[in-house]
């Protein structure tokens, strides 16, 4: 058996050792098939079985409700950030738009070139370190939506509380918390996401999208970068990304496993608790970069006192098979990256690692 290391890479980041032990063992042939999973038609019975109980178990795990139609797309996140205002804005539109990262701003810049964004909050001035309160808002009085990115990768902020936006839908970038926590659906709109943190490997893109929201989406535009032309067609107008869907398929088998989304959210909870309560016993060695009421359970973002011993603990880190700690490149740092699949035992192993690494240093 191959020794695996700690996974605390940033996207694509770590899978389920139970669904890569699936995936393993249907890669050559799926069940009876035949033929594996990566060759059959996107139109097999095999496969279609497999495209329905996705979208049932995301609707069961999830707690979906019925108004909202389920896509699987391709493009990433990213090209969502060019749909959303593609579809929804022309010059007499405005959204609203609240920047916490660098995510956010990019689906700004987009947006600006469909309509009238408007930036309702933004923390770039304190170098992204907090999600802005309710009453820092300017909101746009007749905004036909408002976006944010509920977690920030690089930042390492995550919303605790969805702002109150009235009949505005929010529309959320969900892609490095998605599944992590439960949510009340009534206020958004839109939720999407990139498989690869929370969901399964990069290729397949998550769109949740409230069926009158839907039918606001505008005519005339490129078939594939219609909402209008995917839902109709259950996400098969063209052949769908069918490998990560049957990943994601097996995630979330996974999670069933876990006992579903309240026992992942008590386990991230925990882990969150035991890495920040290791940081908080010396933060002078230990500086988290975001204030306490906006940490991220997902991204820990974390300085030392010099960049030299950064590099230090990063490296003696891998050698003790904890790997991916290295801080995105435009902020440095270090980064734990804790999404679902990353276990509390690697946590453990990481708060031992960094006590004796502030022993020794």
């Amino acid at each position: 058996m191959m020794a695996r290391l700690f996974n605390f890479n940033p996207g694509p980041a770590a899978l389920p050792l139970e669904a890569l032990e699936k995936l393993q063992a249907n890669i050559v042939e799926y069940k009876d098939a035949g033929m594996s999973i990566l060759e059959m038609s996107h139109r097999s019975p095999e496969y279609s079985e497999i495209h329905a109980q996705t979208k049932e178990r995301l609707r069961s795990i999830f707690g979906i409700p019925d108004n909202f139609e389920i896509l699987f797309l391709g493009g990433g996140a990213t090209l969502q950030f060019g749909m959303i205002p593609m579809n929804f804005l022309d010059g007499d539109k405005t959204a609203d738009y609240i920047i916490t990262g660098s995510w956010s701003k990019k689906a700004y810049n987009d947006a600006k070139l469909f309509g009238k964004a408007n930036v309702a909050a933004s923390s770039a001035e304190e170098n992204f370190s907090r999600i802005p309160t309710q009453d820092e808002l300017n909101l746009s009085e007749n905004a036909v939506y408002v976006h944010l990115t509920s977690n920030n990768t690089i930042a390492g902020t995550q919303w605790k509380t969805f702002p109150d936006t009235g009949s505005v839908p929010i529309i959320a970038d969900m892609s490095s918390d998605i599944l992590s926590k439960r949510i009340d659906f009534s206020k958004f709109g839109v939720i999407y996401a990139g498989a690869q943190k929370n969901l399964g490997p990069a290729g397949v893109t998550l769109v949740i999208m409230r069926k009158d929201v839907l039918d606001k989406a505008k005519d005339g535009l490129p078939a594939y970068l219609s909402y209008k032309t995917h839902a109709p067609k259950d996400s098969l107008y063209n052949t769908p990304p069918v490998f990560g869907i049957y990943v994601m398929y097996l995630v979330l088998e996974w999670i069933e496993g876990q006992g579903g989304l309240a026992a992942v959210e008590k386990v991230n909870e925990a882990k969150g608790q035991l890495l920040y309560g290791a940081m908080d016993e010396d933060p002078e060695f230990f500086r988290g970069t975001v204030e306490k009421e906006s940490r991220s359970l997902m991204n820990v973002t974390i300085r030392l006192p010099s960049e030299e011993l950064e590099k230090t603990f990063i490296a003696q880190a891998r050698e003790a098979g904890l790997h991916g700690l290295k801080g995105h490149r435009s902020v440095g740092g270090i980064r734990v990256s804790m999404y679902n699949a990353s276990p509390l035992a690697g946590i453990d192993k990481l708060v031992d690692f960094m006590k004796d690494f502030r022993k020794q240093n």
